[in-house]
């Protein structure tokens, strides 16, 4: 008997630690990131379309997995209709007209996709790129610090008033419904439009906490991955692939729950200019915005923020990486259990923000692994970041940081095919205590 009992408590603290493990970062006891994802949408074959989607859609419409579907212009869902698609529909935009599918205030798009069976938005080109073709849009009725709501015109370039009407976006029911969104992949999205900048992968404007949007991936979008204006939204399963711009990106009172979540950044290919795995604002002018109203708040947990880099040293010198994570003034973030691996630095606060017990109680990073990052958290302009890393440091948080290369830090991430972006953490040496030689290269 006392041979079983040791026996189950050493079988009790190995399963206990195998399970540790996996608390930081993506997490799951299989590799979610399995059947419904592509690495390598460039090697995608799909067929040529046999059905167009042009104008209006004003009655509900199912779109059928037999066909392939071309977004022909700028195409609107409107008049409180549902749109359905089946699980393994593809649609693709076109790249002359500079396809887009907008879902509008009150109109709700119910795409449901199945692990083994995703829907497909894609680019028409026979060498994609990103921006090939507009996005995905989802307008709803939820709240936004906007004076008088919102409007997503300026996507659309020479606008008609009927184009206005249907690009509106606000209301004041932060349980909306615009549907579902499950097991759908957004590819080479973010088509750039003359003086009017570029759309995103995945638009939501003021949706509701009743919107389901998980499992999706958006990959080589020349725009924003994902962007929330408004709206009190829920993504779980959220995939940002080489994005040239922001992987995800929130402003005017944005309420988001973000979990299980995962940003892939390429030295190459993204935007060194200013583009971030997480862009956090409250607003871009603040004579736009109503200060009564609820400034934005993110809560991150589960998050793994990656810089794909064989030598994140020289990438950084050369100015190729920034970092990942930005927040603005007046919002708040509160990031828990992830992981930051591979930037210039990990975290940057906008220069309007003082270093207070106020601020710093609206940017909460706890149980947090930073890696292998020029610096951790500063202020932006400002070099030194001594009352951040006390206060961040601080053994409370459980914060720990390590700099340990991407093929010790993570599973499997070379395998294009089926990649692993959980933390391999058994084979890191991770410590509480900040190391030095973490020190920003251009201090």
């Amino acid at each position: 008997m006392k041979n079983f009992t040791q026996t189950l408590c050493i079988f009790l603290l190995i399963t206990g630690n195998i399970f540790g493990q996996q608390e930081k970062g993506i997490i799951g006891t299989d590799n979610w990131l399995h059947n419904w994802t592509e690495f390598k949408p460039k090697a995608a074959d799909y067929d040529e379309p046999t059905q167009i989607l042009a104008g209006n859609i004003a009655k509900d419409t199912k779109l059928s997995k037999r066909y392939v579907y071309l977004l022909s212009g700028n195409v609107f869902v409107t008049d409180s209709t549902t749109l359905s698609i089946e699980p393994g529909t593809v649609i693709i935009g076109d790249y002359a007209s500079k396809g887009s599918l907008t879902i509008t205030k009150g109109s709700k798009i119910i795409a449901n996709g199945l692990e083994t069976d995703p829907i497909i938005f894609t680019s028409n080109r026979s060498v994609k790129r990103a921006g090939d073709w507009g996005g995905l849009i989802i307008l709803g009725d939820a709240p936004t610090t906007k004076f008088g709501s919102g409007s997503v015109a300026s996507f659309y370039g020479q606008l008609n008033a009927t184009t206005y009407a249907n690009s509106n976006y606000g209301g004041e029911n932060p349980t909306s419904n615009s549907g579902i969104l499950r097991y759908v992949r957004i590819e080479y999205a973010g088509k750039r439009i003359k003086n009017a900048g570029y759309f995103n992968g995945l638009l939501l404007a003021s949706v509701g906490n009743e919107t389901v949007l998980e499992n999706i991936m958006v990959s080589y979008c020349a725009g924003n991955s994902f962007e929330v204006l408004g709206g009190n939204v829920n993504l779980d399963k959220a995939v940002s692939y080489k994005s040239n711009s922001n992987d995800f990106k929130f402003n005017y009172g944005t309420q988001c729950n973000l979990s299980n979540s995962l940003a892939v950044r390429s030295p190459y290919v993204s935007n060194s200019a200013g583009a971030r795995c997480l862009l956090i604002n409250s607003y871009d002018n603040n004579e736009e915005v109503d200060f009564s109203k609820s400034g934005t708040k993110v809560i991150a947990k589960n998050m793994t923020l990656i810089t794909d880099s064989d030598n994140i040293k020289s990438d950084i010198k050369q100015g190729l990486v920034k970092e990942a994570v930005y927040v603005g003034h007046n919002a708040s973030l509160e990031m828990n259990k992830s992981v930051i691996s591979g930037f210039n630095p990990a975290v940057l606060f906008e220069n309007k923000i003082r270093v207070n017990q106020e601020n710093l109680e609206k940017i909460k990073f706890t149980d947090m692994y930073f890696n292998n990052c020029n610096g951790n958290i500063f202020v932006e302009n400002n070099m030194n970041n001594e009352d951040l890393e006390n206060w961040y440091g601080n053994s409370a948080f459980f914060n720990v940081y390590s700099k340990s290369n991407n093929s010790e830090t993570f599973i499997d991430l070379k395998n294009h095919k089926r990649p692993d972006y959980r933390l391999r953490i058994n084979k890191i040496i991770a410590s509480n205590e900040v190391d030095s030689d973490l020190k920003r290269l251009d201090d």
